[in-house]
């Protein structure tokens, strides 16, 4: 029996994640239930698995972490204001399982520092499918990462196609159904430069030879392609409860969490490069992700800035990826990586954002 704490109870990932410890009461058991401000449905989430820990905001999240004995924390927070839940966990001596990537991104080599070896697994459906194909090779063995990505509602336009993008358009995703800000991110391909970022941290594969492949059927998650020509793909219809329950009880598969491939109906499955012109924003987190320090940090602050000025109308859909290009050249990272050093670059990136859009 595995004793849970669920971290973004509310969101589709917690949600979700519910769903699969309800289905499975021999496996799973429900100790905590954290969330931003909802509490209203915390309250009635408490109620129905009988929890008797609940927190709102993200200092009570932290301090449930440290507070209630669990074997698993699921962190599905959205946002960077998941990495102190991210640290608890670890220091605790938890099992994390990270659906909340800012966390990640933006902690760095401070999360990894405070990882035990296999101590972080991954949700993100990307991941969790990069980490299964891993399996079957040692480290030595692989040759590189092939992220898979939708290519979002554009896929296929020029840059110059994009110039007059609405916010509904860019709301508008093929496949997955997820907030504005993450959906956002699929549209300009913003999503794809930070899981990049996260697959470098969680499986220490260089830059160089994490690759990203366009996929629209998302049916292929993710591949792993090894030293002797050879390619292990995880592949599974669109569902997040496969990858939650894997989180939740790594490396074992929990059945009927999700439905297989029908192969008795034909289907086809295409794959096609990035266009880098119109979507710059995969190069632009490799260089980051190459500079590291608090460079991550500045360039998911910045895009959140810049996505919340899209949906304002403030800004246009090219205005996003530019503008986080902008704050980056602008940056100067600290000497040192700290916990205050992080804060203190994502307030920069903030306000450096905000103000190259209003004078824009």
């Amino acid at each position: 029996m595995r004793r849970v704490i669920v971290l973004g109870s509310t969101g589709s990932i917690g949600t979700q994640a519910l769903d699969v410890i309800r289905g499975n009461p021999r496996r799973f058991e429900l100790v905590g239930l954290a969330a931003g401000s909802n509490a209203e449905l915390v309250a009635e989430q408490a109620r129905q698995f009988q929890v008797e820990h609940t927190a709102l905001g993200a200092a009570e999240a932290e301090q449930l972490v440290r507070d209630v004995d669990a074997d698993v924390v699921l962190n599905a927070i959205t946002g960077s204001i998941g990495l102190g839940s991210t640290l608890a966990t670890l220091k605790a001596g938890r099992t994390l399982a990270l659906a909340n990537k800012e966390s990640l991104i933006v902690g760095g080599e401070l999360v990894r520092a405070a990882a035990s070896p296999d101590q972080i697994v991954p949700v993100d459906s990307e991941h969790s499918a990069l980490a299964q194909a891993l399996r079957a090779g040692t480290r030595a063995e692989v040759s590189r990462l092939v992220v898979t990505a939708s290519g979002g509602p554009f896929r296929g336009r020029s840059r110059a196609d994009l110039a007059d993008v609405t916010p509904a358009q860019a709301l508008a995703h093929p496949t997955w159904d997820m907030g504005s800000m993450v959906t956002t991110n699929s549209a300009t391909l913003m999503n794809k430069g930070l899981e990049v970022i996260e697959a470098h941290l969680l499986f220490d594969v260089p830059y160089d030879d994490i690759e990203v492949v366009v996929h629209p059927q998302s049916i292929v998650h993710s591949m792993v392609e090894f030293v002797d020509g050879s390619t292990i793909a995880q592949a599974s219809p669109p569902d997040m409860r496969l990858p939650i329950s894997l989180g939740l009880d790594w490396p074992h598969r929990v059945g009927g969490v999700g439905r297989p491939l029908d192969w008795r109906t034909a289907t086809s499955w295409t794959f096609e490069p990035v266009d880098e012109e119109a979507f710059p924003a995969v190069a632009l987190a490799k260089a980051v992700g190459r500079a590291g320090s608090t460079f991550p940090a500045v360039y998911n602050a910045a895009n959140e800035q810049a996505v919340h000025a899209f949906h304002d109308g403030r800004l246009t859909f090219l205005g996003i990826v530019d503008t986080v290009q902008r704050v980056i050249d602008a940056h100067d990272a600290p000497e040192q990586l700290t916990i205050e050093a992080l804060a203190d670059a994502e307030s920069w990136a903030r306000a450096k954002a905000d103000a190259l859009i209003a004078a824009s």
